[in-house]
């Protein structure tokens, strides 16, 4: 990986410029090099062999049974905090194989591994060789964020997939455009945007920055593309059930962005640190540095003239990121493009001296052991707190079930039936909705996030048993507050999201549920 690369001589240049990027029929072509099916092949079934190990390592995240519950008791077009897709996709992987933590993750693994390949044919698309699309795919492998984010079935999984094959399919647009049936790239991009857009709406910040820097540099031909347009009018009809979800219910989406603003603030050290925490999600050595170098081939390599714009989109893309006080991993669908074209110089020119062995086997390889050692869950659960977040997330939910059947099974018949389960957070909702039936718990019911919108306890709900929350809130809308259970997690340290939650026994509610339910709403 570190030996001299060739000189490329087919160096695409003058692509932005106007009477280039005017031209109505202008096509970039260069014969594309082979697709490296067996490197790439051998590092997508790597990632899938490792996601597949681990898959069933611990158990379901917070975020996954919030899914099966919305997906088997409460499907709707759309929630507070995301359109329909994952909870529909959980509820299918949950029928084909129920109650297997394995089986609800299979689209993870497998938009991961196909993330790997798609990444690779980036690489190809804008020249790169075997080398070239080697590189790219086992950076997008070994990629903290992204390696992470696939043993979990989750938003923040299937969006970056989603927007590197739709960058894929514009980047070779812009190599094939003018050749008879180029523009149905265009028409098939706007279809992966609208199974995007139900899962999340951020693929909208990329279509938008994309437009606006076309407007400025070209090529502008891109935007007078009667494909292009027939795309986004699928993507907007197929959103259109969500969104009149979300407007009979208040736009409640909108709301998120003051959570994620001040969650940015209070956990990741607000925008500024936007950048550089993107930059580690990348990779601390080897993603980092493909992407840094990646965005700097795509705004100055001649021979990437012809895409330039789509590296000014990367900066835009990050800049409405940082204004809007996102998450760090908003803009995980765009490593693959800047590994591919970081991976794509490297394979044409010779690297400095200095960091010529960051892109080698050897620390690839390195990475590989501590991403995986870090971020997957391999380690004992006895060494597992909060500070690992996923396996945190991941453990005692069939032991909070437990702890609540238990106290719910100590009520006398008369409270017994009368008792409502009432949650903190809507990762405990789900977990009892999902492991409540077979326990015979109630009725279940959390005034945050999506969960507000099932509904509110009925009318004569009472006694509550409460999950979480702190007495003194507690008092403030039940006259009767006590502590009936504690769950203990055996063998697991007190810093742990399960570890010590307390069941209170709350009694008397202050007012009726229908004027009490909208003044304990909480996003």
């Amino acid at each position: 990986m570190g030996s001299p690369a060739r000189e490329d001589t087919t160096a695409v240049d003058g692509a932005t410029r106007e009477g280039a990027a005017e031209g109505p029929e202008r096509s970039d072509h260069h014969p594309p090099a082979p697709v490296a099916w067996w490197p790439v092949g051998g590092i997508a079934a790597a990632v899938g062999v490792v996601l597949l190990a681990t898959a069933g390592r611990i158990g379901y995240f917070g975020d996954e049974l919030y899914f099966l519950a919305a997906g088997r008791y409460h499907l709707e077009w759309g929630y507070a905090d995301q359109p329909w897709l994952l909870p529909l996709l959980a509820r299918a992987m949950d029928t084909l194989f129920p109650g297997s933590v394995v089986g609800l993750r299979l689209p993870a693994l497998l938009v991961t591994v196909a993330g790997v390949v798609v990444t690779a044919l980036i690489a190809r698309e804008l020249g790169g060789g075997r080398h070239a699309q080697t590189l790219a795919a086992g950076a997008y492998a070994i990629c903290p964020q992204l390696l992470v984010s696939g043993h979990l079935l989750a938003t923040s999984t299937i969006d970056p997939f989603l927007w590197t094959v739709t960058t894929w399919l514009v980047v070779r647009w812009v190599r094939v455009r003018g050749q008879r049936g180029a523009d149905r790239l265009l028409l098939l991009a706007g279809c992966v945007t609208a199974v995007a857009m139900q899962g999340k709406f951020l693929i909208v910040f990329l279509w938008l920055a994309l437009a606006a820097v076309v407007l400025v540099t070209g090529p502008r031909e891109l935007l007078r593309r009667p494909a292009l347009w027939a795309g986004g009018a699928i993507a907007v009809l197929a959103t259109v059930p969500t969104l009149l979800w979300q407007a009979r219910n208040g736009w409640p989406y909108l709301e998120m962005q003051e959570v994620v603003a001040e969650q940015v603030h209070r956990i990741l050290g607000g925008p500024l640190l936007f950048v550089p925490i993107a930059l580690v999600a990348a990779g601390p050595l080897v993603g980092a540095f493909l992407a840094v170098h990646g965005l700097w081939q795509l705004l100055r390599a001649p021979e990437l003239a012809a895409y330039r714009f789509l590296g000014w989109t990367a900066l835009a893309v990050t800049a409405l990121f940082v204004v809007t006080v996102g998450r760090y991993y908003y803009v995980a669908g765009l490593y693959g493009l800047l590994f591919a074209a970081s991976a794509v110089r490297l394979e044409r020119h010779r690297p400095a001296r200095w960091w010529r062995w960051v892109p080698t086997w050897p620390v690839y390889a390195l990475s590989a052991v501590v991403v995986i050692g870090v971020g997957l869950p391999v380690r004992p659960v006895s060494t597992v707190t909060t500070t690992d977040f996923v396996a945190s997330g991941s453990l005692g939910w069939p032991e909070l079930a437990d702890t609540v059947a238990a106290a719910h099974r100590a009520l006398p018949p008369g409270e017994r039936d009368r008792a409502v389960v009432f949650t903190e957070t809507y990762w405990q909702a789900g977990a009892l909705e999902v492991y409540g039936p077979e326990r015979g718990l109630p009725p279940v019911f959390s005034p945050e996030r999506g969960y507000w919108f099932t509904g509110r306890p009925p009318e004569g709900s009472d006694p509550l048993l409460v999950v979480g929350m702190d007495p003194g809130y507690l008092r403030g809308f039940c006259a009767g507050v006590r502590e009936v259970e504690r769950v203990r997690l055996a063998a697991v340290p007190e810093e742990n999201v399960n570890q010590g939650v307390p069941v209170w026994l709350c009694s008397g509610p202050r007012a009726p549920w229908d004027r009490l339910w909208p003044e304990l709403r909480r996003m």
